[in-house]
């Protein structure tokens, strides 16, 4: 069965962009909006899978819309696609049920494949996104001692718990070559020359904590 979705973007050259990604095997695309009032009706009406969102459009703001959409369509899970990736965006949006947020420089593979895990309840956050509710959780004094950034320790923690490139990739949708320009950086930061030196040196530092 494809993933059924709405696309909702107040902007028509964006929403024609999308339907094209989508225009694939495993999609379907149900209805388009250009409004929060349109796309609580298009999505009472088509039931989807998924509302492939923008944040900031006419009518109420995106975290309301987000929801009247969850509790209106509770079958359907909502994943933000919009430009704005800071604090005062995000964290509403993740707060009132988006089951997770993407900035539009996503490449369209990776989009395609945070849909399809959307669609099965998973949580999809680009990294920008997961740095900034990691850089959130944590208190002042952590921040200010960890050499690493958010998503660095979540590579290292995957390859810690013996990851592949491409599986970290995969579990964290970004791309095999994001996942080594991370490594790169964390070799420089950590002042090692391979994988598993890092992984010692982050145990040793306290950066990451045995399972």
């Amino acid at each position: 069965m494809p993933v059924r979705l709405i696309i909702v973007d107040d902007h028509p050259v964006v929403r024609d962009g999308l339907r094209g990604i989508f225009e694939t095997d495993g999609f379907e695309v149900v209805g388009e909006a250009a409004d929060g009032a349109e796309a609580l009706a298009v999505a009472l009406r088509t039931g989807p899978d998924v509302v492939l969102l923008d944040l900031r459009m006419p009518g109420p703001s995106g975290a309301e819309l987000i929801r009247r959409l969850r509790e209106q369509c509770p079958g359907s899970y909502v994943l933000v696609l919009t430009t704005f990736g800071d604090d005062a965006d995000v964290v509403p949006a993740i707060e009132q049920g988006a089951t997770g947020y993407l900035l539009k420089d996503t490449p369209r593979a990776e989009l395609r494949q945070a849909v399809l895990a959307a669609a099965r309840g998973e949580t999809v956050l680009s990294p920008a996104v997961a740095g900034a509710l990691t850089r959130r959780a944590q208190p002042p004094e952590q921040r200010a001692l960890s050499p690493l950034s958010p998503r660095e320790l979540e590579v290292l923690g995957l390859i810690a718990r013996g990851a592949t490139n491409r599986e970290v990739a995969r579990r964290l949708f970004i791309t095999e070559a994001t996942v080594k320009t991370h490594l790169l950086h964390v070799f420089a930061k950590l002042e090692v020359k391979d994988r598993a030196a890092a992984v010692a040196a982050a145990y040793d530092k306290g950066l990451l904590k045995p399972a």
